[in-house]
């Protein structure tokens, strides 16, 4: 049995491994290439990206691969007769698939990992790569397109020439209290520092105009912005989608506070007013303001608290995978590869991600318990029971 057992993991390992490597690669150059274009990164930046691309790349891989290494090397033993032959013996099919279970359950708590480490290092990995490139962004797209902006300014160029940027018309979005401004100048030039986390814009002879003033200024003034404002990327936010697992629980403990605190606060007011039968106070904006800020909170705390549930969901997909395209190889031991996983795939497609979605969506708002998000999971692993049954009854 041990040399059966090892026989069927050897043949799993080198399938899985060889389809991974295949997807994998697949799925970098696209990242790469849609990234580099979408930011207009160059060759060093795009190969800085390389390692923080791989995580998520894999996540999406792994699962599909492990479902095709398994009707695979299943469905080839179920065409030979491999199958029939090890009934014969006395020996149930269920003897050659719990090793494969077990295996590919170590390989959903590596997929739970990616899943963490692909939403956590490897987006943060990127951002800051960009953040740091921005420089080179930011002249790229003024040569080729004319113009560059961000949330925080824009920049027009007639053209530029070398490092020097000819007319410019630089608008600097408003900013709480500050009025947005408009400066056209002779030239200008980026001038990025990404340790000391800015970007200096140089500006030489020049007329501003914003809030209501118009001014002309010569020689050479310099405006210095964080490069996290200067680039497309933004600000870095505290997203749940965004958090590493291990900083969600405190995340989730600070929520439930903030929260209580506000309703408590809320409740204050309320019988404050109610005692001195301030109506017109009770019926005031400020209440709209209270509650869509309450209500801010709380769904900030459902998506917190989603979070685990799908990550957890994802890796372990892999093993609901595999529990369904194993038995459903063997069953159909004169189809086709292809067809076999094309089976098991679309119905995978049409039923457990559209589960996931859903269930994900409802629990991010509360509507239901956050454990919904193993819906899909658990629709597999029934379906994957009824195969078992009959593949190791007959």
């Amino acid at each position: 049995m041990y040399q059966l057992t090892r026989y069927i993991l050897v043949q799993l390992l080198a399938v899985f491994l060889v389809s991974l490597g295949g997807i994998t690669a697949l799925m970098l150059i696209v990242g790469v290439v849609r990234e580099a274009h979408d930011m207009g990164l160059g060759l060093y930046p795009v190969l800085r990206l390389l390692p923080y691309i791989l995580p998520d790349a894999l996540r999406f891989a792994v699962p599909a691969t492990i479902l095709f290494a398994a009707t695979f090397v299943f469905g080839r033993m179920a065409s030979t007769n491999e199958i029939v032959a090890i009934k014969a013996m006395g020996i149930s099919p269920w003897r050659l698939l719990w090793p494969t279970f077990a295996a590919v359950t170590l390989l959903s708590f590596a997929a739970v990992w990616l899943n963490d480490l692909a939403v956590s290092w490897g987006r943060n990995g990127i951002r800051r790569i960009v953040i740091e490139s921005i420089e080179e962004i930011a002249y790229g797209m003024l040569e080729t397109q004319g113009s560059y902006s961000t949330p925080q300014f824009s920049i027009n160029v007639k053209r530029v020439e070398g490092r020097r940027l000819i007319l410019p018309t630089i608008t600097f979005q408003q900013t709480g209290k500050t009025p947005s401004v408009v400066i056209r100048a002779e030239w200008a030039e980026l001038q990025a520092d990404p340790d000391a986390d800015t970007l200096t814009i140089l500006l030489h002879n020049g007329h501003a105009v914003g809030g209501g003033v118009s001014a002309t200024f010569p020689g050479t003034i310099r405006r210095v912005l964080p490069l996290s404002g200067a680039s497309r990327q933004g600000r870095s936010t505290q997203r749940p989608s965004q958090m590493a697992l291990k900083a969600i629980p405190q995340q989730i403990a600070g929520q439930r506070v903030r929260i209580e605190q506000l309703e408590q606060q809320l409740a204050t007011r309320a019988a404050f007013q109610l005692a001195l039968a301030d109506w017109d106070a009770l019926a005031d904006a400020q209440w709209v303001r209270w509650q869509h800020q309450l209500a801010t909170n709380r769904q900030q705390y459902f998506r917190l608290k989603t979070e685990p549930y799908r990550r957890w969901a994802a890796g372990f997909s892999c093993l609901c995978f595999v529990a369904v395209g194993a038995p459903l190889a063997i069953r159909r031991r004169h189809g086709e590869v292809w067809t076999t996983f094309f089976l098991c795939f679309l119905p995978i497609l049409l039923v457990y991600y559209p589960l996931l979605m859903v269930s994900i969506d409802r629990a991010k708002v509360g509507a239901v318990p956050p454990y919904t998000v193993w819906l899909g999971n658990l629709t597999l692993l029934a379906w994957s029971a009824w195969l078992l049954r009959r593949v190791i009854r007959y």
